[in-house]
């Protein structure tokens, strides 16, 4: 079977909701070829999004990365007094914060992304000539849609696993670690549409002679 058709045949098993045969089509070359397709329409999509909903666009990633973090914190203040007040203790005290910061992590890291808060190099980069800049800018724009394409594709394999699996999450009977591990190719799916729109944003100001390379601040906007 070639690697298109194998890419063809994870659209039927996506549909037919079967993690077995989700599985066993993720498993195969065309893996890779289905998650680039993924991960740049599903960019362009996130992109579009971003740009005709504003309200999402400044607050999705960040709504999602703090209530995890309210969800985090309440979850062990209430663990420690359940368990020093009243000698008792939730088995998923320890279990859920986790998967809970898993969340937090991915969203804001794509939130950061449109930040540019990551490693830019701004001061170094910003001495080159605004061909160079484009040049680079552009390289990241490959190593960050690599990255999504990497995290994308791993992330679908281990989710249908575990939920063929029917992993539960240690110390609770009713949750499933699948409903956690679906949100990371979420979460890079949009990050893919944060640097698809980083880079059309760099390109419009190249073609019009406007600075390219700003200096990112951390916690604030751009």
């Amino acid at each position: 079977m070639s690697i298109w058709s194998e890419a063809a045949a994870i659209i039927p098993a996506i549909m037919s909701g079967d993690s077995w045969e989700m599985n066993t089509a993720f498993k195969k070359d065309g893996m890779w070829l289905f998650s680039a397709v993924l991960t740049l329409l599903g960019g362009i999509l996130a992109h579009n999004i971003f740009k005709y909903v504003p309200f999402i666009e400044r607050h999705l990633e960040r709504t999602i990365a703090v209530a995890m973090y309210i969800m985090i914190a309440a979850i062990i203040f209430w663990g420690v007094v359940d368990r020093f007040v009243f000698s008792n203790q939730w088995s998923g005290s320890t279990t859920i914060p986790p998967f809970l910061f898993m969340v937090m992590a991915w969203f804001a890291c794509s939130y950061n992304v449109k930040l540019r808060t990551h490693l830019s190099f701004s001061e170094f980069r910003s001495k080159m000539s605004p061909r160079n800049q484009m040049g680079v800018l552009s390289m990241d724009t490959v190593l960050w849609l690599g990255f999504c394409l990497l995290a994308i594709t791993t992330s679908l394999r281990f989710t249908v696993l575990s939920a063929q699996n029917f992993q539960m999450v240690d110390g609770v009977d009713d949750t499933m670690k699948w409903w956690f591990y679906i949100t990371v190719p979420i979460a890079f799916t949009m990050m893919s549409g944060r640097v698809i729109g980083n880079w059309l944003e760099d390109f419009g100001n190249y073609r019009s002679g406007n600075t390219i390379i700003k200096q990112a601040v951390i916690g604030g906007d751009v």
